[in-house]
């Protein structure tokens, strides 16, 4: 049986590694949904196991927040947002840095990959209108919403793991990521505003492309619908800073409120669930279920120990993680090394490294992807490359201040 256990673990994290499985039609969330379902049926793991390995406040928090950003997407939020920002009487490089820090407080509440797929398209019809070049926009608008998402325990799915599995105060890891994320914003904003100095225009027939599609695909704004969503998302903070009550049950009730509502009809509030990323949250938490029960896991902690690399220390921890989230994306990553979580500090260091790596590669983070495919809808050239430009130096600069601040706070401050 753990021969077993070992070949479907390794398919599977194979496919988190290539995106999929060769030959076949499926993504990361097919492969996990099917690794899950091999260990399943060959008996390895019986239908009660695979139920009681799911963490469900996990993906309680994760669902009700997926509802709480749709939400504010059919309330025209994201929209209404940038473009009142865009329409600012700012120098290019005051607008870069407004927008890092909007779409960075987006993030921190309403999740990454929501913030980019709302504000890409419209950010860049805005930006050709006001005869801008768009890219550096893009690149800050992927780059701010991964850094901003680190703030919270709420920002990114796999922040809300870390929070739900360990338990984390949400007031103190903010506290204690607010230094890196903001160093990191500031970074940012740096690098992507020196590497864009005197190429801020586009072309004028980009201006005019843009004023004959201005009001494509755009949600209307309804001052009701974002305004009942600001007010849950504000109470959730509330109850998660103040309060003792489970931050899974609080959400899942804001959700519920949500959901009643007498003009969104809840089939589209429910349509815009990211049903995909559930699916693959299970999938992995039975897979890696049951090759924690075989002991290699251990095992393996053990051997990176006594070879110099003890993942109960932070260094190691953080160095691993970075390699990892690269590697198999960060989710996955995460889930791998939660179980080597035993320092004060691995909570915040699992959270920062796996988030902030994740703009590396243009691959290492699915916002990334989100704001390439809107700018290639809209003729414009994002891709590895491109992204890599300002990618590597960005994740350097962040990473650099992370473990700065990290070796400051162990030292005492």
């Amino acid at each position: 049986m753990t021969a077993i256990v070992v070949l479907v673990f390794g398919l599977v994290y194979l496919g988190m590694i290539l995106g999929g499985l060769p030959f076949v039609q499926l993504d990361r969330t097919g492969v996990a949904l099917l690794g899950a379902i091999a260990l399943v049926g060959v008996g390895v793991v019986t239908p009660e196991a695979a139920v009681q390995s799911l963490h469900l406040p996990t993906l309680i928090l994760l669902f009700a927040f997926m509802v709480l950003s749709a939400q504010m997407r059919l309330g025209g939020f994201y929209t209404w947002v940038t473009l009142k920002l865009a329409v600012l009487p700012l120098t290019p490089p005051q607008l870069l840095g407004g927008l890092i820090v909007v779409v960075a407080a987006l993030a921190a509440v309403f999740s990454n990959d929501v913030v980019c797929l709302a504000v890409a398209p419209v950010l860049i019809d805005a930006c050709r209108r006001r005869g801008l070049d768009p890219l550096p926009y893009l690149l800050a608008l992927a780059c701010a919403a991964n850094i901003g998402s680190a703030a919270t325990l709420i920002g990114n799915p796999q922040n809300m793991l870390i929070g739900a599995t360990l338990r984390l105060s949400f007031g103190g890891y903010a506290l204690e990521a607010a230094g890196p994320v903001l160093l990191g914003l500031l970074a940012t904003w740096g690098i992507i505003a020196w590497q864009a100095r005197g190429r801020w225009t586009a072309p004028p027939r980009e201006a005019a492309e843009a004023s004959a599609r201005r009001d494509e695909n755009q949600v209307a704004f309804d001052p009701w619908q974002t305004a009942k969503g600001l007010t849950v998302a504000t109470g959730l903070l509330g109850v998660f800073l103040f309060t003792a009550w489970p931050r899974e049950a609080a959400a899942l009730v804001g959700a519920g409120v949500l959901l009643t509502s007498r003009k969104l009809h809840s089939r589209h509030m429910l349509g815009l669930v990211d049903w995909a990323l559930l699916v693959l949250f299970v999938g992995l938490f039975v897979v890696n279920h049951a090759f924690q029960h075989t002991g290699l896991a251990a095992q393996a902690v053990a051997g990176l120990a006594a070879a110099g690399v003890p993942l109960d220390r932070p260094a190691p921890l953080f160095a691993v993680t970075v390699l990892l989230s690269n590697l198999v994306s960060n989710v996955p990553a995460v889930m791998l090394l939660l179980p080597a979580a035993t320092h004060p500090q691995a909570g915040p260091i699992l959270a920062l490294a796996s988030t902030l790596a994740g703009n590396l590669l243009l691959v290492g983070s699915i916002a990334n992807l989100i704001v390439a495919d809107a700018a290639a809808r809209r003729g414009i050239r994002l891709d590895w490359r491109v992204h890599a430009r300002t990618g590597v130096p960005v994740t350097l600069a962040t990473l650099a201040i992370c473990a700065a601040h990290g070796a400051w706070r162990l030292g005492g401050g």
